[in-house]
């Protein structure tokens, strides 16, 4: 039933690409540790780079776990369930890295959201596969997609990049995660060019 690919290949994308939601796993080295399981879904925020190599568009929000525990240790999963049509679960295991605002990298990853890219970006994550694998999805149920929400980016779209950098440095879990590790630079440096 499962398979080990040795790359995301045009049928993986394409399966990537029609799926609206997506979950990302992350966790520290420590056994006492808090395991993050984080579901993403706006649209054009995931992107394919090449054969071996996605990246996503991390945004505002409560807690940076995933920041985190990748600056940690770089472990990551990303999954995908078919939700419509044949039945499919679909994991890239690998090492990711987030690419802060002010890292010279930042504006060449973020080019590759066109539209997507907006207010409320923090990183970019990319991930790196190491092992890639599908398994059958026989018990993940038949859903509708009926639309994407806006509220989040209708919400920090009101805000300006400096209302933004003060709501990042007002959340508790936002410079540490809730086991302590340093996530998120604060105060958040600006975008770079």
């Amino acid at each position: 039933m499962g398979k080990v690919y040795d790359r995301i290949g045009e049928r993986l994308r394409r399966f990537i690409d029609e799926q609206p939601v997506f979950f990302v796993a992350t966790a520290p080295l420590s056994g006492s540790g808090h395991v993050n399981l984080s579901p993403k879904g706006r649209s054009g925020t995931l992107a394919v780079l090449d054969e071996h190599t996605l990246a996503y568009l991390d945004f505002g929000g409560s807690h940076a776990e995933t920041l985190a525990h990748l600056r940690e240790n770089g472990r990551i999963t990303l999954m995908w369930c078919a939700f419509a049509g044949p039945p499919k679960v679909l994991r890239v295991h690998g090492r990711g890295r987030p690419v802060f605002r002010d890292d010279p990298e930042f504006a060449e990853f973020a080019a590759a959201f066109d539209d997507a890219d907006g207010p409320g970006v923090r990183a970019v994550v990319v991930v790196e596969a190491d092992r890639i694998s599908d398994s059958c999805g026989f018990a993940v149920p038949l859903m509708d997609h009926r639309e994407d929400r806006t509220l989040h980016a209708e919400h920090f779209g009101r805000k300006s990049d400096a209302e933004f950098r003060d709501y990042c440095a007002a959340k508790e879990f936002n410079g540490a995660s809730i086991d302590g590790l340093p996530a998120l630079p604060l105060p958040l440096p600006p975008r770079s060019a």
